[in-house]
């Protein structure tokens, strides 16, 4: 049995409904949990509730059985199809409350999902969670939001058992674009960190020698970022630094190396043809930053 003061502090936190239970859909509710907010938890597949029902939570046989006491609801689930499954399944039990979508979905997708709720009757935020399950619950833990700025104020202090929360906007498909840009630049970063690792293999070159060097290159971005987003915002790109003939001139030489190799070199293919083509357009003796030009049109 909880203790009167556990049992005072659970009964003055927000009531949450989980519907999903995925790994991160699990580590929100243990989040919530830990700073004592009845959770109330919803998956599609049964059988994943068993150790967060260890901690407190209390499982619900439907979406609507599930939201039934919670005046705020975190879906977090596979996809757009899935997002919408679980709101249908829900039905007329969100009329008043406010969803915090976390599923990772297109900017359009958010922006119609917030224009159903609105019909609805319920509030609609959307979420994107930046960090990995290990984090959530921590300061590290970092949680964009946007849509209805009131429905934020409302529950800020509930979302902060998340992590860092930070709302991006009321048009509620900002948070799913910063989203789908900051996956864009971590996936194009792993790909070509996988295929150097290729790369260095077929010279001879061990994973475990290579490492060493390649994260020396992660120390050097930040600068590098900055300056970029300064010259893409201001639209300037001198080529002071580096060119985009010179970026031509380096990728040439890797898709060279890579394919003496027989390599897949399709990525690097991409990249060289748009950089070529930006200096086709005039846009060599520019910085390399002028790619965010070419790409914008």
């Amino acid at each position: 049995m909880p203790n009167e003061r556990s049992s005072s502090i659970t009964h003055s936190r927000t009531a949450v409904a989980v519907l999903g239970l995925g790994p991160m859909g699990r580590a929100l509710t243990a989040a919530l949990l830990a700073v004592g907010h009845p959770v109330t938890v919803w998956n599609r597949t049964p059988g994943r509730d068993t150790e967060l029902l260890a901690l407190g939570a209390r499982p619900a046989a439907s979406a609507a059985g599930a939201v039934a006491d919670a005046p705020l609801v975190l879906l977090c689930v596979r996809d757009q199809s899935a997002a919408r499954t679980a709101l249908d399944a829900a039905g007329q039990a969100l009329r008043g409350r406010t969803v915090v979508n976390a599923t990772s979905i297109a900017p359009e997708d958010a922006r119609a999902n917030a224009t159903d709720a609105e019909a609805r009757g319920f509030r609609l935020l959307d979420a994107a969670i930046l960090t990995p399950t290990p984090t959530i619950g921590r300061p590290e833990g970092t949680v964009l939001l946007s849509g209805d700025p009131e429905a934020f104020t409302a529950h800020e202090a509930t979302l902060r058992a998340l992590g860092t929360v930070r709302h991006v906007g009321a048009d509620p498909g900002r948070a799913a674009a910063f989203d789908a840009a900051l996956l864009d630049l971590f996936w194009t970063t792993v790909h070509g960190y996988l295929h150097a690792l290729a790369l260095a293999r077929a010279e001879g070159i061990s994973g475990a020698e290579l490492a060493p060097y390649a994260q020396g290159l992660p120390r050097m971005l930040p600068p590098l970022m900055e300056d970029f987003a300064q010259r893409a915002d201001d639209r300037r790109h001198s080529g002071d630094r580096s060119s985009v003939a010179s970026a031509a001139a380096g990728l040439e030489h890797v898709a060279h190396t890579a394919r003496s190799r027989g390599l897949d070199t399709s990525v690097l293919d991409a990249a060289l043809a748009v950089t070529r083509r930006a200096v086709a357009a005039g846009h060599g003796a520019d910085g390399v930053s002028a790619l965010v030009e070419l790409f914008g049109r």
